[in-house]
């Protein structure tokens, strides 16, 4: 029986994970077992969540096993009072304060985490569930995903904030040994490095990297003294150089896309002059410039890293592997003209990137990836799976909503991810029947080149937009509402989440709502990639093909999809190029040689049948 000591030497004791013990501490304070199976077990873990009895038997056996090693490890007088127990009870009755005291004295029976052990042995229900949701179900799976993304991991997972991450990180550390793997030093629940406002100096001497809103330059390498500065009086108040970076991108202000391009060339250049060349960069000669050209090629190691947020210290500027010869085009071509900026307004007596050509690029017949779009068959699957895990309850159903709204805006509609990101419930109205044209949803649409343009959203799309708005608690009715259409529905109460979602500055729509901000370009493409992992995932009836198609499907191959069904569909071409915003009509009749060679492929399918078919 389990509560007789010579089970402690017929085998070796049995061990419980932290999970059991909680499990155990409910029970011992009433709460009943139906309610501990659901808190503190999960299906795919535990043997007992739907088995109320098996699960009550198990605690049972539990508390004798611990109460025997508390017997035998514990101080007389808790001895003592637990064999009174016993011989009074049958067996053991333990209160809160006499159950911590049995937990102490039988520390035998604490489980050793281990690499291999999935997350929800050790966490609660709620939390492995979402850590599974991001592909992490093993503690080893887990420790690899916070070293890879750095103190900022948590971010990525939904419902697990500041305060569960700190608790998270320093129970991994405390088990390190037993796990066989460790969490890196500088991972940890809060931002690492500095505080947000404050700058960090870059240079050979700190070997920091740092972006440029936050970057510091060395005295010497400021650019004060920059030897190609223009002695003449200058347009701008810029007293070194990163003073005329700046004002040079101030002049981008509301051009979100093509500022934060620019920054991003920028900050690289002056991170690479700095660390690399150790000049300033209005010290820079045309040997200096062509020496930047061949780093764009091969970024040195510690240059390149994954994606991380900007105010970690993991940040890096390029990623791994380099640009493409494309990429590096735009580099020099973007650099060079905001040196003749610099010239212009005479911060600078010349252009070195003058004298640089372009890196050499294969020029291609097509540049779009026409041929990411998905075919219609496969199209109509996807927008059915997303209707039904929209309909369907459950933890993930809220995110679901979403993700099917996004998607529709992009594969209905052709919006890029950025316009469907920031499109804003004013700019959709509802246009009633005229004559042979039926009622129809329009949507105003601010697109590249701050170009106005009206696009049909679908009837699909509106009710998967209505449904999304129903898990945010608006009246999507409501035409003065000034909401975003896709916006997360859980926003963490941390001041810095408040700040960026627009919950604190007091602003508010006509009917008394604050004005939230939604899915940031990269949050929306983050919900995109969860949707096409869990697509990949479920729909096991795709063949080779369509799986590679459906893993390669980014947001843009939405937009393409969009395209390419619409001139299947007859839709005049100048009718497309309007709706997709698209500069010129050549860049519409892509689609058209798409559809064609798809047309074709479908037709030799045809005619190989025939063929097989008369050789028999």
């Amino acid at each position: 029986m389990a509560n007789q000591p010579q089970q402690l030497s017929l085998p070796p004791p049995r061990t419980y994970s932290r999970t059991e013990f909680a499990a155990l501490r409910a029970r011992v304070q009433g709460v009943p077992v139906g309610k501990i199976a659901q808190l503190y077990f999960d299906s795919d873990t535990s043997p007992y969540p739907d088995e109320p009895e098996q699960l009550e038997r198990f605690l049972r056996t539990m508390r004798d096993d611990l109460v025997q090693l508390a017997i035998l490890h514990g101080s007389p007088v808790l001895a003592d009072h637990l064999r009174a127990s016993i011989a009074k009870h049958g067996s053991a009755r333990l209160a809160r304060a006499s159950l911590q005291m049995v937990e102490q004295a039988s520390r035998l029976a604490v489980a050793a985490p281990q690499a291999g052990h999935a997350v929800g042995l050790w966490f609660r229900p709620l939390i492995a569930r979402h850590l599974a949701g991001e592909g992490i179900q093993t503690l080893a799976e887990l420790v690899a995903f916070a070293n890879r993304r750095g103190g900022s991991w948590w971010r990525a997972v939904p419902r697990i904030g500041f305060g569960r991450a700190r608790v998270i990180v320093a129970w991994l550390r405390r088990h390190a040994d037993t796990l066989g793997v460790t969490v890196s030093a500088d991972v940890d629940a809060a931002e690492p490095l500095v505080a947000p406002g404050d700058p960090v100096v870059i240079g050979p001497a700190s070997g920091q990297l740092a972006p440029l809103e936050r970057m510091a330059l060395p005295h010497a390498l400021s650019g004060e003294r920059g030897t190609n500065r223009a002695p003449v009086f200058p347009y701008v108040r810029a007293r070194h150089d990163l003073d005329a970076v700046r004002a040079y991108l101030a002049g981008y202000a509301g051009q979100t896309a093509t500022q934060r391009a620019y920054v991003r060339e920028l900050e690289r250049l002056v991170l690479w002059a700095t660390m690399q060349r150790g000049v300033a960069l209005s010290s820079l000669t045309v040997e200096d410039c062509e020496a930047y050209k061949a780093f764009l090629a091969a970024p040195a190691a510690a240059f390149t890293g994954p994606p991380m947020s900007r105010k970690s210290g993991r940040w890096r500027p390029f990623a791994p592997g380099g640009l493409s010869t494309d990429s590096q085009r735009y580099a020099v071509r973007a650099i060079r003209a905001a040196f003749d900026w610099l010239v212009d307004v005479r911060y600078l007596a010349g252009n070195p990137w003058r004298a640089v050509k372009d890196p050499r690029t294969v020029r291609r017949a097509q540049k779009m990836k026409i041929d990411r779009a998905l075919p219609i068959d496969l199209w109509t699957r996807v927008r059915v799976f997303l209707a039904e895990r929209s309909d369907n309850p459950g933890p993930q159903a809220e995110r679901w909503r979403a993700a099917r709204a996004l998607l529709l805006l992009m594969g209905d509609s052709g919006l890029r991810i950025a316009e469907a990101a920031a499109a804003r419930r004013p700019a959709l109205e509802w246009l009633p029947a005229d004559r042979d044209v039926p009622p129809t949803w329009l949507l105003q649409v601010i697109g590249k080149g701050d170009r106005e343009r009206f696009v049909p959203v679908s009837d699909e799309c509106i009710a998967a937009l209505q449904a999304h708005w129903r898990d945010r608690g608006l009246d999507f009715a409501a035409p003065d509402a000034g909401a975003p259409l896709v916006a997360p529905i859980f926003i963490p109460g941390t001041k810095k989440a408040r700040k960026k979602f627009g919950l604190d500055t007091g602003k508010e729509d006509v009917t008394g709502v604050p004005l939230q901000e939604g899915y940031s370009v990269r949050g929306a493409r983050g919900l995109n990639s969860w949707a096409i992992r869990q697509m990949l995932e479920h729909l096991t009836h795709l063949n080779e093909s369509e799986r590679w198609q459906l893993a390669h499907t980014s947001p843009h191959a939405l937009r393409h999809t969009f395209g390419t069904q619409s001139v299947a569909a007859d839709v005049p071409l100048d009718v497309v190029q309007r709706i997709m915003g698209h500069a010129s009509l050549q860049t519409t009749t892509t689609y058209v040689t798409a559809e064609r060679r798809r047309m074709r492929a479908e037709v030799a399918k045809y005619h190989a049948r025939l063929t097989g078919s008369g050789q028999k």
